[in-house]
């Protein structure tokens, strides 16, 4: 068994979804303890409510323990980079004009393809060791820089094979942008139908880029209930650039999450606030994309609607840093230090269907937690640009 003991401040986050303002507390026991026996959390309480010995002890005076934060949107799988496009857009391209010269999703779908399974993994590796050691301890991990079977196949395969203590979760992401050798989207979204069957083992979610210029939402819609009918749950890049209906389309498909929102308007979150849907937001991206325009959190929370945050890491946004991401939140999306936490571990967790296995940190739940190198959480947002994380334990097992 091991024991953390002696926590300045012990984040529990117990009690489930948070989806009103009033609900994002954080659950803090002062002097905390935490005993975990194998895999899972067997006791929590303060220091001296826990009597129980154990063989392996970490001292925890001073310091901040948390769950473990989840990523639930990440392009993990690539290769290549993209690092000129940054410059490029100092000179005023769009993401689309950066897109249609050739750049952008297709340039990496270009060296995706030529990668070998060995090389992605090799990449993959050293990206999830960054995530790990910034306190990430489970992420989705989509593919999509293939839009054609060999190579989706190839990165649904990496995420299902790769051997690393960092969970991943895999989504089939087949309809990310248009190819070349496809004449218009609608051509293109059958092929990919085609491709959802012999991808199915592969992947629990389906997402799609649902967008002006991309693919719409009707073509979303039938791509996704294709998916459906075949065990993947819906996902779905929506409202990124304009709102062209994919939350209502989301909320139709019964989508678990709608991700980047930087657009949805009042009447397309009063709709999504009818259903469960989480919406998860990636300010890193905006931020990346020189955007001083951001998803509006604020009015997301009021309407009720649980708000998950995640990296979007890809090569246009290429951050493994949810500590990164609690910081773009509170300064630009004006979120609590509460709201942010809770975003990037219960409510993020929810957002790829786990909020009963992690997220918190409860008796029978999954002991993945991580040690922070500070006085009060109130430094994540605060202390930005370094990496807080003193310890991580994954499934028990101290592994940073």
């Amino acid at each position: 068994m091991l024991l953390i003991k002696n926590a300045s401040q012990l984040l529990t986050l117990e009690g489930g979804i948070r989806r009103e303002a009033e609900d994002y507390k954080l659950q803090i026991i002062e002097n905390g303890a935490v005993l975990i026996d194998g895999d899972k959390i067997v006791e929590v309480g303060t220091t001296r409510e826990l009597k129980s010995s154990a063989e392996e002890e970490i001292d925890a005076s001073g310091q901040i323990v948390m769950p473990g934060f989840v990523d639930p949107h990440t392009h993990l799988i690539f290769a290549g980079s993209r690092e000129d496009e940054l410059y490029l857009k100092l000179k005023g391209y769009s993401y689309l004009d950066i897109l249609k010269m050739g750049g952008g999703i297709l340039r990496t779908v270009r060296a995706t393809r030529a990668a070998s399974k060995e090389q992605l993994m090799v990449e993959a590796k050293k990206r999830m060791d960054y995530m790990l050691a910034n306190g990430t301890t489970t992420a989705e991990a989509k593919s999509g820089y293939g839009l054609d079977l060999e190579t989706e196949k190839k990165m649904l395969e990496v995420i299902k094979e790769i051997q690393h203590p960092l969970e991943l979760v895999p989504t089939f992401l087949g309809a990310h942008a248009l190819p070349s050798e496809f004449k218009d989207s609608g051509e293109f979204i059958e092929y990919m139908k085609g491709v959802i069957p012999h991808i199915k083992d592969l992947a629990k979610f389906i997402d799609i880029f649902c967008e002006k210029g991309v693919f719409s939402a009707e073509e979303s819609r039938e791509y996704l209930e294709e998916g459906k009918k075949f065990g993947l749950i819906p996902k779905i890049h929506a409202d990124e650039i304009c709102d062209i209906g994919c939350t209502r389309v989301a909320v139709d498909v019964g989508a678990i999450s709608a991700d980047h929102l930087v657009k949805t308007s009042k009447e397309s979150m009063e709709y999504m606030a009818q259903s469960d849907i989480i919406a998860t937001l990636l300010p890193a991206t905006p931020y990346m994309l020189l955007s001083h325009e951001y998803a509006p959190a604020r009015r997301f929370i009021e309407h009720g609607i649980p708000v998950a945050l995640a990296t979007d890491l890809n090569p246009n946004c290429y951050t493994e840093s949810m500590q990164m991401v609690i910081s773009l939140a509170v300064t630009q999306m004006r979120m609590s230090a509460e709201e942010a936490i809770i975003a990037s571990t219960l409510n993020a967790a929810a957002a790829i269907g786990m909020q009963d296995k992690i997220g918190s940190i409860e008796k029978g739940k999954q002991a993945d937690i991580v040690i922070l190198d500070a006085p009060n959480y109130m430094h994540l947002g605060y202390h930005f640009g370094v990496n807080l994380v003193k310890r991580v334990i994954k499934r028990g097992k101290i592994v940073y």
